[in-house]
């Protein structure tokens, strides 16, 4: 029902529907001289969730820059000097060129390339490039929750966050649900600026006093109470550990490899097209 509403809204907009005949048998919905916009060529445009105020919208904007985009290409056409069509002709060209080949060549790559990067390769890259990764930001190894002020068993909590042997984690994790947030996984390297989205009382005038190595904070601002252990710090100029920056060595490494791979293909795909006689240069 939407559907035939759009489509008679569209014809009372554009003109008669009985002024669209190509001879085809397809009934069309627009038409710019001699093209012509048929339904389904429209089919899917519409959410099946959008009202039929905004189906109309969809389907008369759709039509309105189908129709405007046919009228400047034809302006084009007849009015641009034929060299200049020619130029952009040949880009045209070149641009499908470039796509369908860069497809193609992802395509095969993607199917014969290796993916996994081991250890030894990673820290090999890591110890020749080790320059290229001196720290921006400060980086921080911490744990922390936030709770209520007036939580009842706090000290309980608080000797068990301090301590945090086996048990206190697995104690933590039980009780979780009275924090309002918390993060005990302190064996990753986060950004410094990073800890005051989540405790919003660490602060960029009060960072460098607090954060650092083995430090245990408590804090407090009027709903919240905070408890904080710092277990590592590397500042700005600082290494990059290479667990921090492993995510991206892998990458680097696998686009390499693709590169390679892609400089390969190419190189085998013309010398076979000229082992089969496909290709030859005339002297």
């Amino acid at each position: 029902m939407k559907r035939n509403l759009v489509l008679v809204a569209v014809c009372v907009v554009l003109t008669s529907c009985q002024f669209f005949n190509n001879g085809n048998g397809q009934e069309p919905i627009a038409r710019v001289n001699d093209q012509y916009l048929y339904e389904e060529d429209i089919k899917g445009l519409v959410p099946e969730s959008a009202s039929t105020e905004d189906s109309l919208l969809i389907v008369n904007s759709y039509i309105s820059n189908w129709a405007r985009q046919l009228l400047l290409m034809e302006g084009a056409q007849r009015n641009l000097p034929a060299k200049k069509q020619e130029e952009y002709q040949k880009l045209v060209e070149q641009y499908k060129n470039d796509l369908f080949t860069k497809a193609y060549l992802e395509a095969l790559v993607n199917k014969t390339i290796d993916t996994s990067v081991t250890n030894e390769e990673a820290n090999s890259f890591y110890e020749l490039n080790k320059e290229s990764f001196k720290l921006n930001n400060q980086l921080v190894k911490f744990r922390y929750v936030s709770l209520p002020q007036n939580t009842l068993n706090f000290e309980d909590i608080k000797e068990k966050f301090r301590r945090f042997n086996g048990e206190d984690k697995v104690y933590l994790d039980s009780i979780a649900v009275q924090f309002k947030s918390y993060s005990l996984n302190d064996s990753i390297w986060i950004k410094a600026s990073q800890i005051a989205e989540k405790i919003p009382v660490v602060t960029n005038e009060n960072s460098a006093q607090l954060l650092k190595k083995s430090n245990y904070i408590q804090l407090t601002d009027s709903l919240n109470l905070y408890l904080m252990q710092v277990k590592d710090v590397l500042s700005q100029n600082d290494y990059a550990p290479l667990e921090y920056v492993r995510p991206s060595i892998n990458q680097i490494v696998i686009n390499k490899r693709k590169l390679e791979l892609i400089k390969q293909l190419e190189n085998d795909i013309t010398k076979d097209a000229i082992k089969n006689n496909q290709f030859e240069i005339y002297n």
